[in-house]
């Protein structure tokens, strides 16, 4: 008898998905399981590319053909079989959307129920009528303030910021706001075909013409004659006109690209709504009342202040309200968003508003969002496979989510987590380890079985660090001395209120506190303040993806502006800025690693330099899979084409002519030591480190490369298969091969997210290598075994939102260690002393 409907294991048969080594596994259901190993080891892989994907898989063939293609599919996994495989849910690491009209409130649902409280059961004024649930939502049409139109800030744009130097004339550039290139010239031949002199200088024109200029909705069409370049013919063409407040709004509003966007808000000014007061909604809407307040004043409410402003509804007390049915929704739907709140604060995430927006959001926080919302649905017999869940987590917190991840092994469901932190780890039921190391040398499962038993695996690099005693070893280093001191006065953002902070240079800096008490705001600012400081060309590439004048702010009680109010001291010191962040490299498979790092641009001229490339005149560009030329076009140099099927979501296939090489046949011809320019972006790091060990310009990135640990990733690896610690990594590997000019200051926020201790370990010795070259560190960190190694820890807290902000301890690791009323205390003291 052949079925395995009692077995309580779930039994994976030759799995080789990514880098897994045909993998034959056991791992019991009912468990609370940890999947642990180095970065890159092939654990997520296991858990998520081949465990959920083929639970997902199977529960889409039991689903009609028109249906599947309304919901995201992962594909099927390389697996020959899994028996005992129940339904599964993942919940994975992913950043809030990018959409200002997304908020906790409505990726929870709390929202509808709250909306719903307020349609049946609210307080309306004599003599208005009832109102529909979407009248309290700031995204339909019916409640949506007229003036902002949902957004809660209205955005002008001024002659001051569109045109910041009037010497300048139209040709010279004084309007800054309009686009460069073919764009820009487009309007400005338009605007001398419109007869206005583009020559003379901006304040020398007629005010009636500036103000056509810049703000006129009009758009005329004009026969456009171009002038004459030398050696190139120009024809007539229609064009037409668009002000700069015209294109600025347009381009803000509707443009797709974040970049494009950004660049447009540096031209508006930013302001409350006056009509809605940033609450979004109707007049209508807000005069409505639920227990003596407007729906806009809940949903401001961290969700700790939430509930008990619910509470006295949910036992039934509801003065303001007859007997009768709308007095019992009142209680039964107030019942259900406190019992709701509550599962959310259990999770460390009181500090939260229902109207705060999903983009200020961590991938961490979303995740446990998420898995409040499972703790709720009442389902049992499921596989929940969660990705790093203590990811961004202070200790306080991880044991809080400890606690509701065993509730839910305790409901009848198997919990699979892929964890890096030792204490989770400890706490499983059962740990399967994979390695031992990371891409090609890893991949096999090196222990599937109690936690205890791991200690016996000599392979694994988990060992070493889930069965260490003693204090760290990092712990045991004498602090350095501060060379210099930034002061920050009056730092108000988010729930930083009038904040005065001294902030060490020429050290390694830890900030520390519960999830929710400030740290990224804090070192936001200070990237704010020195960016300032140090003006344009004072910080890197790596901080390319900072968010530290992001327009979402408004929506969290801060100023649009971080340096408002902000007085600072001790900046001279500084002569250069880093920020390097876990935002991806790249938003589609084109951004590479190769790519990002620009040591492909050395490779492609090694290319151009052999006798074959010579003699057929082929320059570098030829060996560029993103022009035409030597790419492939029929997929035109992506690798693959999609293929859209009927009833069915579109997937993706290899080209059918490139086979996934991104090039045509003449250029796959050119070689390089018998490698073709796909094979070499095929190569691991470390394969690379070998081959191009005597070419200094590809050589010195790929050592940097290695040295943050990340040997295992392939050239060519696309932007949008790494994790944000990987992004993090190689930004910062990018940095690390620059010369390093002045005194630096680095700013990371929690850069040892997603990694293995054994990677940790690599990193940290970078950074510390950066101080010790002259330079300051500063990281939004929780891991205690980096904070105890740290030359200075400033603690904030005690608590989150509402409840923290404030400077709880500041001083070397053992001083924080014994502060009273730190909740990081606690957790240091038990590193530094083991």
């Amino acid at each position: 008898m052949n079925s395995t409907a009692h077995d309580p294991y779930i039994r994976v048969r030759g799995a080789r998905e990514h880098n897994l080594r045909n993998v034959d596994v056991d791992i019991p259901r009912d468990v609370l399981a940890v999947f642990t190993g180095v970065s890159g080891s092939g654990k997520s892989s296991l858990a998520f590319g081949t465990i959920y994907a083929e639970a997902q898989r199977r529960y889409f063939e039991s689903v009609a053909p028109y249906a599947r293609r309304l919901i995201h599919q992962v594909g099927a996994p390389a697996v020959d079989e899994i028996l005992g495989l129940p339904p599964a849910v993942a919940l994975e690491q992913r950043r809030g959307s990018a959409t200002s009209r997304s908020y906790v409130g409505t990726v929870t649902t709390l929202s509808n129920t709250l909306r719903m409280l307020f349609s049946r059961a609210g307080r309306y004024p004599e003599g208005a009528p009832r109102a529909d649930s979407d009248a309290f939502s700031p995204n339909t049409a019916v409640g949506a303030c007229p003036v902002c139109h949902g957004l809660g800030r209205v955005h002008r744009a001024t002659e001051e910021l569109m045109v910041p130097d009037p010497s300048l004339s139209i040709r010279e550039g004084a309007i800054a706001a309009w686009p460069g290139a073919w764009h820009g010239k487009n309007l400005l031949d338009v605007t001398r075909t419109l007869g206005h002199d583009v020559d003379r200088p901006w304040r020398d024109l007629p005010r009636a013409d500036r103000d056509w200029i810049l703000f006129t909705d009009e758009q005329p069409v004009v026969t456009v004659h171009p002038v004459r370049e030398a050696g190139r013919i120009q024809r007539p063409y229609q064009g037409t006109f668009q002000s700069a407040r015209r294109y600025v709004m347009h381009t803000f509003a509707d443009s797709k690209s974040q970049a494009l966007r950004a660049r447009a808000e540096r031209f508006l000014e930013s302001s409350v709504c006056p009509s809605c007061g940033g609450s979004r909604l109707r007049p209508e809407s807000l005069a409505v009342t639920f227990a003596g307040r407007s729906i806009a004043d809940l949903n401001a409410l961290p969700l700790t202040a939430l509930a008990e402003a619910l509470r006295p509804a949910a036992l039934g007390r509801v003065d303001d309200l007859p007997e009768g049915p709308e007095r019992q929704i009142a209680t039964t739907l107030s019942a259900d968003l406190v019992a709701r709140v509550e599962v959310i604060t259990e999770l460390g995430l009181g500090y939260l508003s229902l109207d705060r927006t999903t983009p200020t959001l961590s991938p961490g926080e979303l995740q446990r969002l998420r898995l409040a919302t499972q703790l709720r649905s009442g389902l049992f017999g499921v596989v929940y496979v969660l990705d790093e869940p203590s990811a961004g987590l202070h200790p306080v917190d991880t044991e809080a989510l400890l606690t509701v991840l065993v509730r839910l092994r305790e409901a009848g469901n198997t919990v699979y987590v892929v964890e890096h932190d030792m204490d989770v780890v400890r706490r499983a039921d059962w740990v399967v380890d994979v390695g031992p190391r990371a891409g090609e040398h890893g991949g096999r499962v090196l222990h599937s079985g109690p936690v205890d038993a791991l200690a016996s695996v000599e392979e694994s690099a988990t060992r070493r660090f889930l069965f260490a005693s003693g204090p760290d070893p990092a712990a045991g280093r004498t602090p350095r001395e501060p060379a210099a001191w930034l002061r920050l006065e009056g730092v108000t953002r988010h729930n930083l209120r009038g904040l005065d902070v001294e902030l060490p240079l020429g050290v390694f800096t830890a900030v520390t506190g519960v999830s929710g008490s400030g740290k990224s705001t804090l070192v936001g600012v200070l990237g704010a303040v020195l960016t300032e400081h140090l003006g344009p060309g004072g910080g890197s590439a790596a901080d390319a993806g900072n968010d530290a004048g992001d327009a979402s702010d408004a929506a969290e009680g801060g100023p649009a502006d971080p340096l408002t109010g902000v007085a600072a001291h001790g900046v001279e010191a500084v002569d250069r800025l880093v920020l390097v962040d876990q935002k991806p490299i790249g938003r589609t498979p084109r951004s590479n690693l190769a790519t990002y790092t620009g040591l492909f641009d050395a490779v492609r001229k090694l290319f151009a330099a052999t006798e074959d490339a010579r003699r057929r005149g082929w320059k570098a560009g030829r060996f560029s899979f993103n022009v035409t030329g030597g790419r492939c076009e029929t997929c035109q140099g992506e690798g693959f084409v999609a293929v859209e099927l009927l009833f069915l979501p579109g997937t993706y296939a290899p080209c059918p002519v490139c086979h996934g090489d991104r090039y045509n046949e003449e250029t796959l011809g050119v070689r390089y030591r018998e490698r073709n320019v796909a094979e070499v972006l095929g190569m691991t790091v470390d394969a690379a480190a070998g081959f191009f060990a005597d070419v200094p310009a590809v050589a010195r990135s790929l050592r940097t490369l290695r040295e943050v640990g990340l040997g295992y990733l392939r050239l060519g690896q696309p932007a949008t298969e790494l994790s944000g610690g990987e992004a993090q990594r190689i930004k910062l590997a990018s940095e690390l091969q620059r010369g390093r000019r002045g005194h630096t200051v680095y700013l990371l926020d929690e850069p040892t997210t997603g990694l293995h201790p054994a990677d940790v370990e690599l990193l940290m010795g970078q950074l510390h290598g950066l101080v010790d070259a002259g330079h300051s560190v500063f990281v939004v960190e929780h891991e205690m075994g980096v904070v105890a190694g740290a030359d200075w820890v400033v603690d904030l807290g005690p608590g989150g939102g509402d409840a923290g902000g404030r400077v709880v301890a500041a001083g070397r690791p053992a001083e924080v260690a014994r502060t009273p009323g730190s909740r990081t205390a606690r957790y240091l003291a038990c590193r530094l002393a083991g």
